[in-house]
């Protein structure tokens, strides 16, 4: 495998010192009325303090600094008199001037024993509290690569990343007659040449047919849920949610103060209620549902469309992991049948690119479009137009559907090891779905996804515990989440014949005394049990 000349180095710990000579500029003025001594000191005083200048190296030579900054000496070395005077710098034979680090340590601990005083800002009292506080959240172990069985949902390999292919569209689209597109600042405005291709080269795919007044470009999906919430939700508002479902979506629209209503999911998808009428909106996950990646059945998404159209609420559909289908035939998007006018649709380009790129897309009615365009403009204004014109490259060279092409194939062969693997070496039946990029697993009622994931990371094991997905997390401690997008083929079946044996393990432990792990979601519900059975049937 080819490697790079000057690989970046993997987290800012690994990043060398600065070199001697290097140092942040320095800028001092004979128009200020400060003299000039008085203002490098003060500039030399201020990068100590934030760290610019490295304690261990000396500081520039008089002579040094005299040239670089076009000073006469005799100024230089009394700012640096000034310095030594109040401690903040020491001199050392035949070294020179170095940074006193023994002043900094005390004002280090003078600056914490102020703030233990009390004196430093009570952000309590500026900072509003938000109104999702107390739900669950989705927790990431944050150096999951670094562990030999990552099952991360929501990441990718970085080596099936077309580097080639967005390098390319990267650098055309800062050549002519691109490039007044990637710098222009747009207001509010998206790239046409994407609108374009999205029209005609990636939404016929999912059956839709839009224009480009129908498209908002956006910050990922995650940014389009934040625009609608913004736009369309309240204290008044009612917003149906599937349970389980997408933590990071309900948490969007509780902030806005909406009261949300969790539904019930099963096997074909979203569980249709009675009554649609007390809705205001309906969020849904129909191709692969978040986070079980069950398909919304056909039946259901007539008598969906319907209902809530005669109801008059709208649908938000986040047309999650559309791409990826492994066993029949992939179902239509909601906002390609008919009568779907009140179909909000969000697609993204990160799912299967790479997370870290953010870009994503909207469509609906031109009338709502044109609204959550100008919301968008005070918020970040517009997506920047380089990675905007980029992607339109990618698209139209035909590089973006190859690859999709590649990576389902891929996806493909990992689903079919995994699915072998859970099968061989997980002591209870896991239903694998038709597609997406993880598999959700139902484990008997006594197994606690929480004490599970603990166990797991110890073996090097990565997982997602399923309990923070549901509306009531102390009562569905059974399920967990293997997402296998990130990791290597090969480590697939090991990791989970480690895991297989990490949960007989657990189970060897049944006849004794439960621990209860602390519930870091919820401490109030720490050694509850799953289902409310009491703590002796364990």
């Amino acid at each position: 495998m080819a490697t790079s000349r000057n690989p970046r180095p993997a987290n800012p710990a690994d990043l060398p010192e600065p070199r001697e000579g290097v140092r942040a500029p320095i800028a001092v003025s004979s128009g200020s009325g400060e003299p000039l001594y008085r203002q490098l000191r003060q500039a030399l005083e201020h990068q100590i303090l934030v760290g610019t200048l490295v304690p261990e190296q000396p500081l520039p030579s008089s002579r040094e600094m005299a040239r670089e900054l076009g000073l006469s000496r005799n100024t230089v070395n009394a700012a640096y008199q000034e310095l030594l005077a109040s401690g903040m710098i020491e001199s050392r034979s035949r070294r020179g001037y170095f940074i006193n680090t023994q002043m900094l340590r005390n004002r280090e601990l003078g600056r914490a024993a102020a703030t233990a005083e009390g004196s430093a800002v009570d952000w309590s009292r500026h900072i509003r509290p938000r109104e999702d506080a107390g739900m669950p959240e989705i927790t990431k172990v944050r150096n999951w690569s670094s562990h030999p069985y990552p099952f991360v949902a929501g990441q990718v390999d970085e080596r099936d990343f077309p580097r080639l292919a967005w390098s390319r569209a990267l650098r055309d689209a800062m050549d002519a007659p691109h490039l007044f597109y990637s710098l222009r600042d747009s207001v509010d405005e998206d790239d046409p040449y994407l609108l374009e291709v999205l029209c005609k080269r990636v939404l016929p795919a999912r059956g839709i047919q839009a224009r480009p007044e129908n498209i908002l470009i956006t910050a990922g999906s995650q940014q389009g849920l934040d625009l609608l919430a913004q736009t369309m939700m309240g204290r008044d508002t009612v917003v149906g949610v599937e349970n389980p479902g997408y933590v990071d979506a309900r948490h969007t629209f509780a902030r806005t103060g909406a009261t949300l209503r969790p539904l019930e999911v099963d096997e074909h998808g979203l569980v249709p209620p009675a009554d649609f009428g007390d809705l205001d909106l309906l969020y849904l996950t129909p191709s692969h549902h978040s986070p079980t990646n069950v398909t919304l059945s056909g039946s259901r998404r007539q008598q969906i469309l319907a209902s809530t159209r005669d109801a008059g609420a709208l649908i938000i559909e986040d047309d999650y992991d559309s791409e990826f289908r492994y066993r029949g035939k992939p179902t239509p998007a909601l906002k390609a049948l008919p009568n779907s006018g009140h179909v909000i649709y969000l697609g993204s380009f990160t799912k299967f690119l790479a997370p870290g790129l953010r870009m994503g897309y909207l469509v609906a009615e031109a009338e709502l479009i044109t609204e959550l365009r100008n919301q968008r403009r005070y918020k970040i204004r517009h997506i920047p137009g380089h990675p905007q014109r980029a992607m339109a490259l990618l698209i139209e060279s035909g590089q973006y559907h190859r690859t999709i092409s590649r990576r389902r194939t891929q996806l493909q062969r990992k689903w079919q090891v995994l699915t072998e693997a859970l099968e061989e070496f997980v002591p209870f039946k896991v239903v694998a779905p038709p597609g997406g990029v993880s598999v959700w697993i139902t484990g008997p009622a006594d197994l606690d996804c929480v004490e599970l994931a603990a166990e797991a990371l110890k073996a090097g094991i990565v997982i997602e515990r399923g309990d923070v997905f549901y509306d009531d997390p102390g009562a569905n401690r059974n399920h967990f989440r293997l997402g296998f997008a990130a990791i290597k083929l090969e480590a697939i079946r090991p990791g989970i014949r480690e895991l297989g044996r990490v949960i007989a393990g657990l189970a060897g432990r049944q006849g004794e005394a439960p621990s209860h792990p602390v519930d870091p979601l919820n401490p109030a519900r720490s050694g509850s049990v799953p289902n409310g059975a009491p703590a002796e049937q364990l």
